[in-house]
């Protein structure tokens, strides 16, 4: 009875030595998507590159707006697919990217094109306004190291 209780007391003790920092695969956030941490990132290939190919940094601009992403040493692919060196874009507008260990975002300032798209049509209030760029894996995570545009300003009338 004493070895038995102290090969439990030994397992518990060893139990609770575990990291119990870094959240389990299976917990989701409240939206549904997975929790990440840093060991889930996807690599990227040396120099792989994201861009915004339209509108142009500083130009002053209409609605509806064109946004055209280009990249190169990836291949854009939709969410879910699980291909190296790919993934898809994800427009951030008039904000900057807070954990890049976990899923971005989907709302309005975080908008994703999972559908594999490298062009879309966009408005936005009139003024000034910041785009970025952010190339994410099958999971919405941004790559290791990231891989995303410059941020631009554009005006809109």
């Amino acid at each position: 009875m004493r070895r038995a209780l102290a090969a439990t007391l030994l397992v518990l003790s060893l139990a609770a030595c575990g990291d119990n920092g870094t959240p389990a695969h299976d917990e989701v956030h409240k939206e549904g998507t997975p929790i990440a941490d840093a060991s889930d990132r996807t690599p990227s290939p040396p120099g792989a590159k994201v861009f915004l190919i339209e509108p142009k940094n500083g130009a002053t601009v209409k609605n509806p707006i064109t946004v055209k992403f280009g990249v190169e040493d990836m291949h854009v692919v939709a969410a879910g697919t699980n291909e190296p060196n790919s993934g898809h874009h994800h427009l951030l507008i008039d904000t900057s990217l807070e954990d890049y260990d976990a899923p971005i975002p989907a709302d309005a300032q975080h908008v994703h094109f999972g559908k594999a798209q490298t062009e879309a049509t966009i408005e936005l209030a009139p003024g000034k306004h910041t785009l970025q760029d952010v190339f994410a894996d099958k999971n919405h995570i941004p790559h290791d190291p990231p891989v995303q545009s410059d941020v631009i300003s554009i005006t809109v009338e």
